[in-house]
């Protein structure tokens, strides 16, 4: 086992002391008491662009303030972004081995597994990671403590955005502010550094904030005209009159009358004056409802994919569009996913397992974190279909349809479900039965008698079936002989008179033929009884 420190990308690192992975608060102080300019307030269209290219230079601190304003005042931003992040804490996820890994390294990943367990919150870890895909970014740092030899995370502190900026000559890094023009660089294993990637580019235009911001920003303009709207053409106008001569005052008097009587719904004004009610103005809200429907549905589509697993305008909603746009919301969580688990790989699960001295030597070799995002197949397609495919010789593995299933394999020793009995045929319940009486010498002999019986009486039974079968054949053999011949009904009765046949033989073959049908009766009853 090696005492080597190095990141996962093969750089050399010191080996850390006691403190050196302690929270540095001295450069946080002034961070600290930095607060959001909620630039939102009074936004226009200009000041927007100009957020934007700041960003775009490195300065991140509007944008990210920004978009913490998207967030918190709009309500449908929240909702969907909501649904985007709490839906990945569906997803269990775990620390496997290296492919074909040795015993050892399983031990690792089991080992890796139970320090992560051991982190706080750890579903709290994931929900800040997923505010990278507003922001672009999401910074975690990491307090760790010494317990013995093992390294383990005490605690996990979400910083916001607006800490940190973009290094000037190197935009994809990320630094924390400390008032000098390059930043800080963040300490290695020190913090959980997510970029979440809804596009190509540098953090500082990755996010979703820069594509939801313009219909926030149109939406905003919707709704205030929308409440001016309301203002002027909800309440009827008020019309107040004075006498001539009036004075100033009580022109003042009437004033503030008209004013306050539509909210109050009451008020005084001196006599010989009056107030008359017109009907409000004609006007129609409908172009400002269809621009903020317009831009809520602009900002589903950028964070679901679609609209109809938000709302349904009732003309195109159907349930066929409605799992298409479902199936992209999955495409979408497990693409999250990924990008989660490369992170948690990166800066997690790889610094317990070299801390804890559990590095082997080769960085490639080192666990990793993987969300199960497989869905079970259909239980009832399966049942259906792999019965007539093996019928027709397909040889499917055991462990292809557990794992397409989602069920799990059986243990050596574990109870197992089976199929229920099927009721036996009448002759297997004889025989069970027979077979569970216990076999006395008096019943074996008792048996053999009853078998002896059965022999004779059936070898009898055969002979005078074959003696009034071979009569009985003579018989049909003459008189089918003489129809075959005969022209005419009166012919074949002449025929019949005058056939060799004599009375006694044809009684006597009747007998047997009724013997022999009695016998064969008595015997299968017999055989049944038995």
């Amino acid at each position: 086992m090696s005492n080597r420190l190095i990141d996962i990308n093969g750089n050399p690192l010191a080996w850390p002391s006691e403190n050196e992975l302690q929270t540095d608060e001295s450069k946080l102080s002034h961070l600290q008491k930095h607060f959001a300019e909620h630039p939102s307030s009074g936004l226009t269209p200009s000041r927007l662009g100009s957020i934007m290219r700041e960003a775009e230079q490195g300065n991140i601190i509007a944008q990210s303030d920004l978009g913490e304003d998207l967030e918190e005042k709009d309500a449908h931003i929240f909702s969907e972004l909501q649904k985007r992040k709490l839906t990945l804490l569906t997803i269990t996820g775990s620390v496997e081995p290296c492919r074909n890994a040795s015993e050892s390294e399983k031990k690792d990943a089991a080992l890796v597994q139970e320090l992560l367990d051991e982190i706080p919150d750890f579903e709290d870890v994931v929900t800040d990671m997923a505010d990278a895909i507003l922001k672009g970014f999401s910074n975690i740092e990491l307090e760790w403590a010494q317990w013995g030899s093992s390294w383990l995370i005490n605690a996990a502190h979400y910083r916001p955005q607006n800490w940190f900026q973009l290094h000037p000559d190197n935009r994809n890094e990320i630094r924390l502010r400390d008032n000098s023009h390059e930043g800080a660089e963040l300490q290695p294993f020190g913090w959980v550094k997510h970029i979440h990637r809804s596009k190509s580019g540098y953090p500082g235009r990755n996010g979703l904030t820069r594509v939801l911001a313009w219909p926030f920003l149109f939406k905003n303009y919707s709704v205030r005209d929308l409440a001016e709207f309301l203002e002027i053409y909800g309440l009827p106008l008020r019309l107040g009159k004075y006498p001539a001569g009036a004075s100033d005052k009580e022109k003042s008097t009437l004033l503030q009358a008209v004013m306050s009587i539509g909210h109050n719904a009451g008020g005084i004004i001196p006599k010989g004056m009056e107030i008359e009610f017109q009907e409000a103005a004609k006007g129609a809200s409908s172009p400002y409802e269809a621009m903020m429907n317009w831009c809520e549905r602009s900002q589903s589509k950028a964070i679901l994919g679609g609209t109809l697993t938000s709302q349904a305008d009732g003309k195109s909603s159907t349930n066929a569009l409605g799992n298409v746009h479902n199936e992209v919301r999955q495409e979408l969580r497990d693409s999250d996913l990924r990008q989660l688990a490369s992170t948690i790989t990166r800066d997690i699960v790889y610094p317990l397992w070299m801390l804890n001295g559990r590095a082997a030597g080769d960085p490639r070799r080192h666990p990793k974190y993987v969300f199960d995002t497989s869905e079970p197949e259909d239980i009832a397609t399966y049942s259906e279909r792999l019965p007539g495919l093996v019928s027709l010789g397909m040889r499917i593995p055991q462990a292809w349809a557990h794992e397409k299933l989602m069920i799990p394999e059986a243990e050596k020793d574990e109870p197992i479900l089976g199929m229920p009995q099927q009721p036996a045929p009448e002759d297997d319940k004889k025989a069970a039965k027979a077979t569970d009486k216990q076999e006395t010498p008096d019943a074996k002999l008792a048996a053999l008698k009853a078998q002896e019986t059965a022999d004779v009486v059936e070898a009898y039974v055969s002979q005078l079936q074959s003696t009034a079968n071979k009569a009985t054949t003579e018989m049909i053999d003459q008189i089918k002989t003489l129809v075959d011949n005969a022209a005419s009904l009166e012919e074949i009765r002449e025929g019949l008179l005058a056939l060799d046949m004599p009375v006694d033989q044809l009684a006597d073959a009747m007998s047997q033929a009724l013997s022999a049908a009695s016998l064969a009766g008595r015997y299968e009853l017999l055989q049944d009884a038995q």
